[in-house]
């Protein structure tokens, strides 16, 4: 299958990042390119992109995509936390913007045999960086029942956490469970037929859950957020576009800590804690796609967008 993903919040990211032509930028979830895409559109000829994402799919697909952009373009194949070490490997010390694009890709979705959807029966995997060896299965098989709510409350925020967590372990008693088939089956076991009418599919948050501890999704974020505001050049920008509330709090968090930093109590008359602003949120509420878009792509109904400008 080709890779796909279309890009969601396309315009509004790109035009938030407000390109200099002789910039240097980077893409830190590469996915298919879409953004890069755009943003290299508006480089010239002295203007630069590093691409980094840890799906080999994506790395080959925004290869082929960019390529007519020739040397303006770099790609690497690591995960966003380590944005810093790969471009000081590249000789890059600071950038004038960053887009991270923090949904799974269609083509993930899509390719059954990759574990991330619900809808269709394949091997528990659910990889964003397939040269990892723990996989779904393992948390599914080897993770306690307690371990098991924890992640499906926090990371899922399923009201019925426990029930799946409890008909979890009592079915891998009888065999392993090994595809996504056999524990969406669990989950609608575990949940009153009611309620599953009502909101969805009844493995969409667990599925979630599971793919967020897997990959580390929430503490790389929680982890980069800094760092990724100190490599922005005065002036330069970072977008992030979120899909659920649990990264779009942090990211609205760190913005906030990285304009407000000071933690003085409010009835002193100056600030003598010594932490300074880095910079200013530009989106008071984020950015949410048009009607139109989520007309023409339903998964982008959830997305955010949030922009901080360095000072």
């Amino acid at each position: 299958m080709e890779f796909e993903h279309r890009s969601v919040l396309l315009e509004e990211t790109v035009n938030g990042l407000n390109v200099r032509p002789d910039g240097i930028y980077v893409d830190g979830t590469l996915g298919g390119g879409g953004h890069a895409y755009e943003i290299c559109r508006r480089l010239g000829p002295k203007g630069s992109i590093v691409g980094i994402d840890q799906d080999a799919a994506a790395i080959e697909a925004a290869g082929v995509r960019l390529k007519d952009f020739g040397e303006k373009v770099t790609i690497v194949r690591s995960n966003y936390r380590d944005m810093k070490s790969q471009l000081q490997k590249l000789g890059i010390d600071k950038v004038d913007g960053i887009v991270l694009d923090l949904g799974v890709s269609s083509y993930q979705l899509d390719t059954a045999e990759r574990g991330f959807s619900y809808r269709e029966d394949a091997p528990l995997d659910m990889r964003m960086d397939t040269r990892q060896t723990l996989t779904a299965r393992d948390i599914v098989n080897d993770y306690g029942e307690q371990e098991l709510y924890h992640i499906i409350r926090d990371y899922g925020e399923d009201k019925f956490a426990k029930n799946i967590a409890k008909h979890i372990v009592a079915a891998r008693k009888e065999a392993p469970i090994e595809t996504t088939g056999q524990l969406v089956e669990i989950i609608r076991q575990s949940i009153p037929m009611k309620f599953q009418k009502m909101s969805g599919h009844p493995a969409k948050r667990t599925f979630q859950a599971i793919r967020i501890e897997l990959n580390h999704e929430l503490e790389v974020l929680k982890d980069s957020l800094d760092d990724m505001i100190d490599l922005l050049n005065p002036g330069g920008r970072i977008c992030i576009i979120t899909f659920h509330s649990l990264e779009d709090r942090i990211v609205k968090a760190a913005f906030r800590k990285n304009e407000n930093p000071c933690t003085c109590p409010s009835d002193f008359p100056v600030c003598v804690c010594g932490k300074v602003s880095k910079g200013s949120i530009m989106t008071r509420k984020p950015i949410l796609p048009s009607e139109e878009e989520m007309e023409t792509n339903s998964r982008s109904k959830s997305a955010k967008l949030r922009i901080f400008e360095r000072r």
